[in-house]
């Protein structure tokens, strides 16, 4: 909001915090509001990892991992399987992030 307020008046950043009272109260402020904010990505990456499609793409790598794990000696890894379902998840939240975005 400070930020807003100093781009919005033309004099210079350091007269105004002094009119304003001083950096010290603004700065409280300032962080109580952004421990607030939450990235609206988060939010629609765990919806779409509701999703039919990527309930089975991680299923998927969810096999690979344990039959990974439960050998002592393998060259198998889940690279394959993980950037399906990164590619899966990723598709869905293209099509529902902007919508969201102001």
């Amino acid at each position: 909001m400070v930020f807003e307020d100093k781009m919005i008046t033309n004099g210079e950043p350091d007269d105004e915090e002094e009119e304003e009272g001083g950096p010290e109260e603004d700065e409280g402020e300032e962080e109580e509001e952004e421990e607030d904010m939450v990235d609206p990505l988060d939010a629609i990456r765990q919806k779409c990892e509701q999703t039919e499609h990527c309930v089975h793409v991680r299923e998927r790598l969810e096999a690979c991992e344990s039959r990974v794990n439960s050998r002592s000696r393998t060259e198998e890894d889940c690279t394959e399987e993980l950037f399906d379902f990164l590619h899966a998840r990723d598709h869905c939240v293209a099509h529902r992030l902007f919508n969201s975005v102001k």
